[in-house]
């Protein structure tokens, strides 16, 4: 996105904070650095910025993480810019409103309960058999989500959360197949989607490390039409006209249906971008800055034509801080994730069984040659929700 701006023509100003200081930023795209302690502190951030805008005109405001959507959402309504503001970011960032919407506009979702009446809670969990899934209503992908067994454990994790469980919601474990759709959408329609399954639930991968992978669906799935039109059907009811989305939904082996779980307004992370970019030829980071500057000029925006072939990633922490992986060989490898105490890679061929193989695979191989558990973290939070 970045370069996209500088390519564009714009001044490009990134502010990040110290702990993403020293990161490889592409320095030759950008114009100005801008370091702040931390991102926590909103009113800083917002004295910060517009004190910027005393000495040059800033035109758009775009977050790079899901953490800051919320601030960018709020400093565009502040300084009055385009883009999504603060009512239209809670339908992408609260896992509440999200529900309520899509479930009010006929989408099935797994049945949850807000925390905050005792009485509706104890009704839930009357007539809602667990495991209960705990969930922050504001936090991004996995984080923070704790699997709750029975009553007890859940009254005694909200005694910890006190004042704090209102920001949760309580939900029905549905074990199934997760699946997420990555789209860009103009003028409230998705001109381009991309249906893929995870191995294993985010959540698993998460919470107990091991290998992460995403495949993209064969076209020929039944279940790859049935993927995009409910993905659109929530696209619709949570209101969003231009921009990118990153969703979730899960097969439930219950039923074999398709349920919505959570939806972000921004690019999936965990190396998406790179296999869309790699088997497609669409860049959603590429298109997402597109679309922004088309609505800021009032020009036209046209999407490129999307290429036919399959793409994977396989990731997963590794022993070593810079792993070697020359003896994976295979050409279908179109990129090497280069990251410290990561072993990955992005896969792309034209034949859908080839790639399914492949992963199978290479899941086997690297949880032997590199597999490594960070202790109560998981793979997740060093590198896969970048």
């Amino acid at each position: 996105m970045l370069r996209s701006a500088k390519a564009a023509g714009c001044r490009v100003l990134l502010m990040t904070d110290e702990t993403q200081r020293h990161e490889a930023w592409p320095y030759d795209a950008i114009d100005e650095f801008i370091v702040t302690p931390t991102f926590l502190r909103y009113q800083d951030v917002i004295n910060t910025v517009t004190w910027m805008a005393r000495g040059q005109r800033i035109d758009l405001i775009i977050p790079l993480d899901e953490f800051e959507i919320e601030l960018c959402a709020i400093l565009r309504e502040h300084m009055r810019l385009p883009g999504m503001g603060v009512s239209l970011m809670r339908h992408f960032r609260d896992k509440l409103t999200m529900r309520e919407l899509t479930q009010r506009a006929g989408i099935p979702v797994p049945r949850f309960a807000h925390i905050l009446n005792y009485d509706a809670l104890r009704d839930y969990m009357g007539s809602v058999p667990p495991p209960w899934m705990l969930k922050p209503r504001m936090d991004a992908g996995s984080m923070g989500i704790r699997k709750l067994h029975d009553s007890e454990q859940v009254w005694r994790t909200l005694d910890a959360l006190g004042d704090q469980q209102s920001y949760y919601l309580l939900e029905e474990f549905l074990p199934g197949a997760v699946l997420h759709v990555d789209s860009v959408v103009q003028d409230g329609q998705i001109i381009f989607a991309s249906a893929q399954q995870y191995g294993a639930p985010p959540f698993d991968t998460y919470h107990s490390g091991g290998v992460f992978d995403t495949t993209m669906l064969n076209r020929d799935d039944p279940r790859y039409p049935a993927l995009l039109d409910m993905n659109q059907r929530v696209i619709r009811a949570l209101g969003l006209a231009n921009g990118v989305a990153h969703a979730e939904f899960i097969q439930a082996q219950r039923d074999d249906q398709l349920y919505f779980l959570e939806v972000a307004a921004r690019v999936g992370g965990a190396y998406i971008s790179d296999m869309l970019d790699y088997a497609t030829g669409v860049n959603p980071w590429r298109e997402w800055f597109g679309l922004e500057m088309s609505q800021l000029e009032g020009q036209p925006y046209q999407l490129p034509v999307p290429r036919t072939d399959y793409g994977a990633v396989v990731l997963t922490l590794a022993r070593d801080a810079a792993p070697d992986t020359s003896h994976y060989t295979d050409p279908e490898i179109v990129c090497r994730i280069d990251k410290p105490f990561h072993a990955g890679f992005v896969l792309v061929s034209p034949d859908h069984a080839r790639l399914v193989g492949l992963v199978a695979q290479y899941k086997e191989r690297m949880a032997r040659d590199f597999t490594a558990v960070a202790p109560g973290k998981g793979v997740q939070r060093t590198g896969l929700a970048r």
